[in-house]
């Protein structure tokens, strides 16, 4: 497909590098030269057009552009988009309609995991274009449909929000490991095979029960989880879902 991203931001870059193994890009922006840094980037070939004079009638329009900066980018998209993709968080297709002007409307919320074809996106909007879209987004990763736009608002505090969550977590267990005498490198290594090994194990089995087969009593698992919960990391991540969400809602 000929696709347009609208916003030369890290999550276009995200995007972008991920899709442009299938398909034909077109990176739009104010910034010439931001423009020019960003396609260099990338690993093949790209378009770069400038926002005012760009014109999307009939296009195929991701637009990744900051939430706050929708009316004042609106303005200068001139045409009638074939389908608008919006990935903004908390902007509901209401406010898109009434910005821009489209067949049809969709929103994702892709992750940064999209350059590595590994995103988890979650997507709501016009069922006409359900399919395109899962093919679309699915060249980067999974996707998950969702009847309303309340689900995607929480799929965003999760899924988009998360591999910063996981980040933290990946950081303490190693900063732990240094912590008992473990050298960097080694904790950095042991802990990015925990994640690349843990995927597998929650793609066929549920958390509780992973946890359950670690577990044993009295052991060194034990004890660990034990200061976990001692902690309140439990109730501490589904808070950071609820403020997260919170702040999309708004």
């Amino acid at each position: 497909m000929k696709l347009t991203i609208v916003g030369p931001g890290k999550m276009a870059l995200a995007l972008a590098r991920g899709l442009e193994k299938e398909h034909e890009l077109t990176i739009v922006g104010r910034d010439g030269e931001k423009l020019l840094a960003f396609a260099q980037k990338l690993e093949k070939h790209a378009r770069t057009a400038l926002l005012e004079k760009y014109e999307m009638e009939g296009q195929t329009v991701i637009l990744c552009v900051k939430p706050h900066a929708l009316e004042e980018s609106a303005k200068k998209l001139k045409g009638k988009a074939a389908a608008l993709y919006s990935v903004l968080a908390g902007t509901p297709l209401e406010k898109l309609k009434k910005a821009l002007k489209a067949e049809h409307y969709i929103r994702a919320m892709p992750n940064l995991a999209a350059e590595h074809f590994a995103s988890m996106t979650t997507l709501t909007g016009d069922a006409e274009k359900r399919q395109e879209a899962e093919a679309l987004f699915g060249s980067i990763g999974q996707t998950l449909w969702v009847d309303t736009e309340k689900e995607l608002d929480i799929a965003t505090a999760l899924a988009g929000s998360g591999p910063a969550y996981l980040a933290l977590v990946a950081e303490a267990l190693a900063d732990g490991a240094v912590r008992e005498g473990l050298k960097r490198s080694d904790a950095e290594k042991l802990t990015r095979g925990l994640f690349e090994g843990f995927a597998p194990l929650l793609a066929h089995g549920h958390p509780a029960l992973i946890k359950d087969a670690v577990m044993s009593p009295g052991g060194t698992t034990a004890a660990g989880y034990g200061a976990l919960e001692a902690g309140g990391a439990r109730h501490t991540f589904m808070e950071a879902i609820r403020r997260a969400c919170e702040v999309i809602r708004k």
